[in-house]
């Protein structure tokens, strides 16, 4: 497990990249990661990756104006939501959106381009059937992220 006093070598600091998104599990993963993980001096990158409506070949295109508009919305509201949280935990947080048609890639993409430490992603609660079909985002962020990954999982009530 990586140690979180371990810093970036370029900033002085350990960079953590935490994917975030609209489910309790997301959230959960940030409270864990504060109450067990956090130290003094580590910053954390709060990484969304929006589902993307730029594909959808199916909808009219004024149905994909109203999605992509409405999934802007909640991001704004997401973003409010983990700094206001990060700020009064005295956190130092940045928010960054990636736009991408696989999350996983594109959050290990960024941990490789800030050289994180390492990389804290909850998981969604897919059954074993829906995660074969649809693939797991923790799962390949697992197997294909540079650094050590800390999957939080919430345990069910």
């Amino acid at each position: 497990m990586a140690d979180p006093n371990t810093t970036n070598s370029d900033s002085g600091k350990g960079i953590i990249v935490m994917a975030v998104d609209y489910s309790n599990n997301s959230e959960w993963a940030f409270d864990w990661y504060v109450t067990n993980f956090h130290k003094p001096g580590n910053k954390v990158i709060l990484l969304h990756v929006p589902e993307s409506y730029i594909n959808a070949t199916t909808m009219s295109p004024g149905r994909v104006m109203e999605l992509q508009r409405e999934s802007d919305g909640k991001t704004t509201d997401l973003k409010q939501k983990f700094i206001d949280k990060a700020s009064k935990l005295g956190i130092e947080a940045e928010f960054r959106v990636e736009n991408a048609d696989k999350p996983g890639h594109a959050i290990v993409d960024v941990a490789q381009k800030e050289n994180a430490t390492f990389v804290v992603t909850g998981t969604r609660g897919m059954g074993k059937f829906r995660r074969t079909i649809m693939g797991s985002v923790s799962d390949f962020v697992v197997h294909h992220a540079h650094c050590p990954v800390l999957v939080c999982r919430h345990k069910d009530k």
